[in-house]
């Protein structure tokens, strides 16, 4: 198991590596001190020690519960003790009652706002420490909210910088490699109440799936990679369809799209292709039913628009001919 751990770790640096070109820039640990990213720093630092690889770990307290410092510093002194350097515990900038995606943000923008503070970090890949389990409640998630394939695809190895060469470890096996490894882990206290809805799933939901019907964490996360490899062609499929459909340069206030064009296609394509041109024009992706309303408007009834999306976006449909599908910013300008 601690092979594998550090195989899989040694793996997705080195696909990191070759996307990129220059060298290899020095990586970090996101650590919490939790066994997830415990393990992750053992693995990353005995390739740091024995075989080269520059790893550091960056640790983040987000100040909201009793001993959060004390914690941190925990975790960074191990992280040291196994070999990596820098280290460095990050404060992130939050306020009270915030739930566990405020958290997530909160973290993500500590960690950016340290990395791009120096030059030498501006490519620096992130190792994160979610796991198969993790991998599993993204996908039963999406599944139960009725999302489409790309949210149905999970958690990805690679978004960006970050990298998450964990995915196929259970958080059993995390917790044997820290045993293993004589490390002190901590449990956070909010992942084991009850009210909160991912910890239902973890702690009720899928293991009452597993004892029914067998490695159901080890499905989900093929149903994922499955799901991911036919979202990422139907995404790349939709950017051509997008480009080939504009009637004008597009614009950061407004896209225009040949409704001739569109109707030939079908919905798989452009349902991805009204989600595009939305974040084009600095909307968010519309959901199900608002990209429902805006497909409707590809029908020639009477209703034209405008169909409003979330992020300041109206969509309407021109009745000159040829016909246009046109997503415009309506965000308020701000006075000089």
């Amino acid at each position: 198991m601690v092979a594998r751990a550090r195989n899989l770790v040694a793996e997705a640096l080195d696909a990191f590596d070759a996307q990129r070109s220059g060298g290899a820039p020095q990586a970090f640990v996101a650590c919490s001190g939790g066994a997830d990213s415990l393990a992750l720093a053992a693995a990353a630092g005995f390739l740091a020690q024995r075989k080269g690889y520059s790893v550091g770990a960056l640790v983040v307290d987000h100040g909201l519960q009793t001993g959060s410092a004390e914690v941190a510093e925990r975790a960074a002194s191990q992280c040291a003790d196994l070999g990596l350097s820098p280290v460095r515990v990050l404060k992130a900038h939050v306020s009270g009652n915030l739930n566990e995606a405020d958290a997530r943000e909160a973290r993500y923008a500590a960690i950016e706002e340290f990395l791009s503070a120096d030059a030498a970090y501006q490519n620096s890949p992130v190792l994160l420490a979610h796991t198969l389990n993790d991998q599993a409640e993204q996908v039963l998630l999406g599944l139960a909210r009725g999302s489409g394939t790309r949210a149905i695809a999970g958690i990805p190895p690679i978004r960006g910088r970050y990298v998450r060469p964990f995915l196929p470890l259970s958080r059993e096996d995390t917790e044997w490699i820290c045993h293993h490894a004589r490390l002190d882990f901590w449990v956070d206290p909010t992942n084991l109440e009850t009210d909160a809805l991912r910890n239902q799933v973890r702690l009720t939901l899928l293991p009452a799936l597993a004892d029914t019907l067998g490695a159901v964490y080890e499905n989900l996360a093929r149903t994922a990679e499955l799901a991911r490899d036919d979202a990422d062609y139907l995404d790349q499929l939709a950017d051509e369809v997008l480009r080939d459909a504009m009637m004008a340069p597009p614009s950061s206030s407004e896209v225009k799209l040949d409704v001739n064009r569109l109707t030939q296609l079908p919905r798989a394509l452009t349902s991805r292709v009204v989600r595009q041109a939305a974040i084009m024009v600095g909307g968010k992706a519309p959901d199900f039913e608002r990209t429902r309303a805006v497909l409707g408007l590809l029908r020639l009834g009477p209703s034209t628009g405008p169909v409003q999306l979330e992020g300041h976006v109206d969509v309407i449909r021109t009745t000159e001919v040829p016909r246009g599908l046109v997503f415009r910013s309506a965000r308020p300008k701000t006075a000089h």
